[in-house]
């Protein structure tokens, strides 16, 4: 489940001629890949310096290289991912790139079977930080799928005790009706994100002028994440490769 980090509370409403004050970043992460990474490089480190110490022969070098190898690559899909949101820019971590995009570049945010943001050439960049869960909406469905059908059993309560036994247990019975379907429409937690992140986007949308919000899409790549899985993968070849 995929939930925003607790930095994400309402921003301050800014007084009038403040537009380019810097505000606090909103974050958006994944709790199981983050989770899911920590103990996968716990794992590895404990192998691996088990390996190095214990070890005999190549069996060190190769612990090595492969803890060089596999700790980028796991720590670039599991704990790297992160979504940051401010009123002027969205920026996407993704595991080997950084994308930045102005609210003015940003043309949609598309939800199927992946999150996405589509900049203003059509450029689609996929949003690993928020993925999409099946499962989650199944379950959100069910829920919803309850909640009215407790409701509806509610109202018809309400009405058959308000014609029977007077006014006052029938509006009690569609109180209960009403405070159940009051909590609004169930979603799986990556849509909540994404319906705040569109609701954000068309906001800014309506205040073109706005300074920060213009600019250009910028791509950088994470080369401080492919330079060592690179090296630990060329040192893992070579060791192989001399037997």
């Amino acid at each position: 489940m995929t939930t925003p980090d607790p930095s994400r509370e309402p921003e301050p409403t800014k007084p009038a001629g403040t537009a380019t004050t810097p505000y606090k970043d909103r974050v958006y992460r994944s709790p199981a890949g983050v989770v899911g990474g920590v103990l996968v490089l716990a794992i590895v480190a404990w192998l691996g310096i088990d390996a190095v110490v214990v070890g005999e022969g190549r069996t060190p070098w190769l612990a090595l290289a492969t803890m060089l190898f596999l700790g980028p690559v796991v720590f670039a899909y599991t704990l790297r991912p992160a979504v940051f949101v401010n009123d002027d820019r969205l920026r996407v971590r993704n595991p080997l790139r950084l994308i930045v995009l102005p609210w003015g570049q940003v043309a949609s945010l598309r939800s199927g079977f992946s999150n996405e943001v589509v900049d203003e050439s059509g450029t689609r960049y996929q949003l690993w930080a928020l993925p999409v869960s099946l499962r989650a909406r199944s379950k959100a469905a069910r829920q919803e799928a309850r909640a009215a059908r407790a409701a509806a059993r509610a109202d018809a309560r309400g009405g058959q005790s308000g014609a029977g036994r007077g006014g006052a247990v029938g509006a009690a019975d569609l109180g209960a009706g009403a405070a159940l379907a009051a909590g609004g429409p169930r979603r799986a937690e990556t849509d909540r994100a994404m319906d705040e992140l569109r609701e954000l986007h068309e906001r800014r949308q309506g205040e073109p002028g706005v300074q920060g919000a213009q600019g250009e899409v910028t791509v950088r790549w994470a080369y401080e994440i492919i330079a060592p899985a690179v090296a630990g993968a060329v040192l893992l070849c070579v060791l192989w490769g001399l037997g």
